[in-house]
């Protein structure tokens, strides 16, 4: 307040000394009112100067901004699409397998005896013993058979063995008196050796005449039908009075029973050739079934077939498995899990890795940012991965599910936290 008191004293004090002085006018009880005098040499206040460069300020810095953003998003632009161009993939890298590998192997599983039951005598079926399901014991009666016309033969066969008996002691009677007649030369050596000669005939006859009753004896026999083994009657043929035709046959009738031995089971399973090598006789094995999941059984491997078949490429190996407990059955499809030990140099990588092209086999390695199309061996082929036996070392960062345009020295970036 009081500088603006000040400011106007000194005004009204500029404006008294530059108004005239009339001394001809005399002195009046009122002065009159001083004329307003201008100022042009005064300077202007502060405050529209400040004004002006504020609102000169802000424009400049709009301006600026403005520039400045669009520079910003061209040059993000510019560094978008330089990044869209570089593909970008997922790597993984070699594994060196310390385990063995573990393959599963479908196996076809027999019975350790199979056997079908046929007669070896003709007549009608008396009756059976063992019906399908039925575990029987060696030497036990599955069956008779009732053969009339056999049994005629036999009491045939024993009458001309007692004829034969009866001419045999004759003729060695008549043999022994004409070999005393002709040491005191009563007969001729002519009649001596005839009878020596009926002798031995009537002994051939007689040996001939028990050889037939017992080869129909042995027929008879085959009149009752025994089991060849311990096992399981897994088929019964025929019933009560049945015709039997004696012989094997073709013929499914002609089949009494079939039989099985299931105390011990053969599984074949037929090796790929990759694999042949990694087979050696003696060696125990897992064996699984589907009908059984939880349930696991071990067999050994007692022999394979040495050959590799033509048409399968395959080596046909038997697994042999104590099967006292009966879980497993004839014909049940089964897995046989073969180990395959690890190599010292190989590694192994998934499947979608590889690329395949006409120069061959390779797979994309990511070196110093860019693609290099390495050639690759393969050894085994597991499925959903495969082994690599050379072209690669465990530090190399390999493309996952490459692209079939990939191209060498093609420039890629890895995406962070993708690969195996």
């Amino acid at each position: 307040m009081q500088h603006s008191e000040i400011s106007d004293r000194r005004v009204n004090d500029a404006r008294e000394s530059e108004m005239p002085v009339d001394d001809q006018q005399p002195a009046r009880g009122i002065q009159a009112d001083k004329p307003l005098v201008l100022d042009t040499d005064r300077k202007l206040g502060r405050g529209p100067l400040i004004f002006a460069l504020a609102a000169a300020l802000v424009l400049g810095l709009f301006v600026f901004a403005g520039i400045r953003s669009r520079v910003h998003a061209e040059d993000k632009l510019v560094s978008t699409t330089r990044q869209a161009a570089i593909l970008s993939v997922a790597v993984t890298t070699p594994r060196q397998r310390s385990q063995p590998l573990e393959i599963s192997l479908p196996a076809n599983t027999q019975a350790y005896i199979d056997t079908p039951i046929y007669a070896r005598t003709s007549g009608y079926l008396l009756h059976w013993y063992a019906d399908i399901g039925a575990h029987v014991r060696k030497g036990e009666v599955l069956a008779e058979i009732q053969a009339p016309e056999l049994d005629q033969q036999v009491d045939q066969a024993r009458s001309e063995l007692a004829t034969a008996q009866a001419n045999f002691q004759i003729a060695k009677i008549t043999a022994d008196r004409w070999s005393r007649l002709l040491a005191k030369n009563a007969v001729s050596r002519q009649e001596a050796d005839q009878a020596t000669s009926d002798f031995d005939a009537r002994s051939s006859a007689l040996a001939s005449a028990q050889a037939n009753l017992r080869r129909l004896q042995q027929l008879q026999s085959y009149e009752k039908v025994y089991a060849p083994f311990n096992g399981v009657i897994t088929a019964r043929n025929v019933d009560i009075g049945s015709l039997i035709q004696a012989g094997d046959s073709n013929a499914p009738q002609a089949q009494l029973f079939h039989m099985d031995a299931t105390d011990k089971l053969r599984l074949f399973v037929p090796v790929p050739e990759v694999y042949a090598s990694t087979v050696h006789d003696g060696d125990r094995v897992e064996v699984t079934s589907d009908a059984d999941p939880n349930q696991k059984f071990y067999g050994t491997i007692v022999r394979n077939s040495d050959a590799i078949d033509i048409s399968t490429r395959t080596l046909n190996v038997e697994v042999d498995v104590d099967n006292q407990n009966h879980k497993l059955l004839p014909g049940q499809y089964a897995f046989v899990h073969l180990l395959i030990p690890p190599s010292s140099a190989s590694m192994t990588l998934p499947s979608n890795v590889l690329l395949f092209r006409s120069e061959g086999l390779r797979v994309g390695v990511v070196r110093n940012g860019r693609v290099q199309l390495v050639p690759v061996q393969i050894g085994h082929d597991y499925g959903a991965s495969v082994e690599i036996i050379s072209g690669l070392s465990p530090q190399d960062k390999v493309i996952l599910n490459p692209s079939d345009s990939l191209a060498q020295g093609e420039r890629v970036q890895i995406e962070k936290g993708i690969g195996e």
